[in-house]
């Protein structure tokens, strides 16, 4: 993965975003995480007016968004994301505590890159994630420009 790509960890479970960011760590990511506790929040760090990212030229980001989020849910957050001309193109994987057919399918019919099943058990969870830090850390991220207001309401 390039190094100036953002990770996104869009998880309010502590104890699974510090599980996460730890076993990204463990596989050798060195990139940059930050995290987001709920729906909102992540609709705002890209969406929102006082957004820190609007006046970049070009940066990556990677989403790895929880289907359960409060405020707004991650499958809201999918939706509005790939509908939004430019966000459409930030890699997202979702991640979920179960693996309904319908739900997976739901979320790869509205745009999403990846669908990852949460184990159960802290290890396999650990295991998972420390697969996917290695998986992250080959793949190309596209670069974003973020330079004009946005066309999706919040609300």
């Amino acid at each position: 993965m390039n190094p100036d790509t953002t990770i996104l960890i869009a998880e309010d479970d502590d104890g699974h975003a510090a599980l996460i960011e730890k076993n990204l760590r463990r596989a050798g990511m060195e990139k940059p995480c930050h995290r987001l506790r709920d729906g909102q929040e992540a609709l705002e760090y890209f969406l929102g007016s006082d957004n820190i990212e609007q006046g970049k030229t070009a940066h990556r980001y990677l989403l790895i968004l929880d289907i359960n989020l409060p405020r707004v849910n991650g499958i809201e957050v999918l939706r509005r994301m790939k509908e939004h001309e430019v966000l459409k193109r930030i890699p997202i994987l979702m991640l979920s505590t179960t693996d309904n057919p319908q739900e997976v399918e739901a979320c790869h019919s509205i745009g999403c890159n990846f669908y990852l099943t949460k184990p159960t058990q802290p290890e396999a969870f650990a295991q998972a994630i420390n697969c996917l830090g290695s998986f992250l850390d080959i793949v190309t991220v596209p670069t974003i420009r973020l330079s004009s207001p946005s066309t999706i309401s919040l609300n």
